[in-house]
């Protein structure tokens, strides 16, 4: 994931050859991703064709936790008694089938020791609406453990909203693991989506200063995130560790920052099975590792984002990673890089491993505007890139296979302008079909073919 290209690309001017649009329909039909042709989208793209299910509540009966009768400290005192009374509080509820539970305004210290690397919270159970009155806040007490959630959910039927959920990032006890020595301590999480609860819904929360993620979801089903402000976390944003149907809608997800991946979204399912995932017009900034990775999502939109490195930061990474064999539709983001990373500054990178080339679907890339950022793919096969601005980078694909290029704008590079076209577009062992792709104002003939690789001279010279 951290691997250095960045002067391993290497381009020069080349000739003009006309391509036949007959070309473009052969190179479509015979690769991989022929099956989504009859399901696209009048811009090109494949049809968005899952939505994740809302939580539905059986009853609307609504209960306001009554700290005096319950004896729930609310003034950031005494994490164990609050964290016992608060969570039976929580129980009796459920019990007695109350749906919508209501947390008074105060600010509440939880955290009970359960073992040696785990600090637990509350337990929020299924078909529970959990609501935080205004000037509402769980915080996390100080521990020494890797692992805690603030909120764990235990079932279907979630919501958790309008509240504030602060880590313990600040103040933590960073104790040496038994096994290895090592301090990361990364899995302290705002809320934990897990043991399978399907049907959750996170609304306007702020979870921040956590020593791993904002959120956690692992092995759950139709999540969704939407108005959240998730920042300040040492490891994620949010990470997706197995998941079908997750939508992340209008959140801002910025300062991840801390211990690796430093990413606003992580899709990593570790061998479990991540599809069908909305990420769609959130703001990402001043994240270290990167905005998006994805390594092991399938049916991936990431669509209507903004993606900005920020003043003072910079990425380790890039603003959108996806690794192979992975499926993405990346589309309408705007993204902003200010310097390089250790892969330069590209917006986006598809990284290999450097084995079989072949994708079980096409990676996506419209209408994208990269300023002072591009793109490159590697050792993979089948990508259909149109109608994107990479605006003084370059764009880039090496043993590649079937890349459909069409309509797309570079412009030079303020560093290297004297380079015009070296730099601006470069190709090393690459088929495909190319056409009304510019660079600057001047149309390029990039010669693509479905059957004869085409590697640029500069290559071949080692330029």
């Amino acid at each position: 994931m951290r691997s250095t290209i960045y002067y391993l690309l290497i381009s020069i001017l080349f000739f003009n050859i006309s391509c036949k649009s007959e070309d473009l329909d052969t190179i479509i039909s015979n690769s991989e991703y022929a099956a989504d042709k009859e399901n696209l989208d009048v811009t090109g793209l494949p049809i968005l064709n899952f939505k994740a299910q809302l939580p539905k509540m059986p009853t609307s009966l609504e209960y306001v936790i009554d700290i005096d009768q319950w004896d729930i400290p609310n003034n950031n005192t005494n994490a164990v008694k609050t964290t016992s009374n608060l969570q039976a509080a929580i129980d009796w509820a459920h019990e007695n089938n109350y749906t919508k539970v209501v947390l008074p305004e105060g600010e509440y210290l939880v955290g009970e020791d359960v073992n040696e690397i785990y600090q637990g919270g509350i337990e929020i159970h299924g078909d529970t609406e959990f609501v935080f009155s205004e000037g509402a806040i769980l915080k996390i007490d100080t521990n020494n453990k890797w692992n805690y959630c603030v909120i764990s959910l235990n079932g279907d039927n979630i919501i958790i909203r309008d509240g504030i959920i602060k880590g313990d990032r600040d103040t933590h006890v960073y104790v040496p693991r038994d096994s290895d020595g090592s301090k990361s301590h990364d899995e302290g999480h705002g809320i934990c989506v897990w043991n399978t609860s399907n049907q959750v819904l996170i609304k306007n929360m702020e979870l921040h200063n956590l020593t791993g993620d904002g959120s956690l979801v692992l092995d759950s089903n139709d999540v969704t995130f939407v108005n959240n402000n998730i920042y300040n976390n040492r490891r994620q944003g949010i990470s997706i560790v197995g998941g079908k149907r997750i939508e992340i809608r209008d959140n801002e997800i910025h300062h991840i920052k801390g211990t690796s991946p430093e990413f606003g979204i992580d899709i990593e399912g570790a061998g479990r099975i991540d599809e069908n995932i909305l990420i769609q017009n959130n703001y990402f900034h001043h994240n270290a590792g990167g905005d998006i990775v994805n390594t092991s999502g399938k049916n991936v939109y990431i669509l209507d984002n903004t993606l900005e490195q920020g003043e003072g930061s910079s990425y380790v990474d890039a603003p959108i990673v996806s690794w192979h064999k992975t499926h993405n539709i990346i589309a309408r983001n705007s993204i902003t890089m200010n310097s390089d990373s250790v892969n330069g500054r590209l917006g986006y990178i598809q990284y290999s491993n450097g084995g079989d080339k072949g994708h079980n679907r096409a990676t996506y890339v419209h209408d994208n505007v990269c300023n002072n950022c591009g793109m490159y793919m590697y050792k993979s096969s089948d990508a259909d890139i149109r109608r994107n601005k990479f605006l003084g980078y370059f764009m880039a694909f090496i043993d590649f296979e079937n890349v459909v290029l069409i309509d797309n704008l570079v412009t030079y590079s303020k560093e290297h302008t004297n380079l015009r076209f070296c730099w601006s577009y470069r190709f090393n062992n690459v088929t495909g079909f190319a056409n009304g792709n510019y660079l600057e104002d001047e149309l390029q003939e990039i010669p693509l073919s479905e059957t004869k690789p085409h590697t640029l001279q500069c290559v071949i010279d080692g330029w």
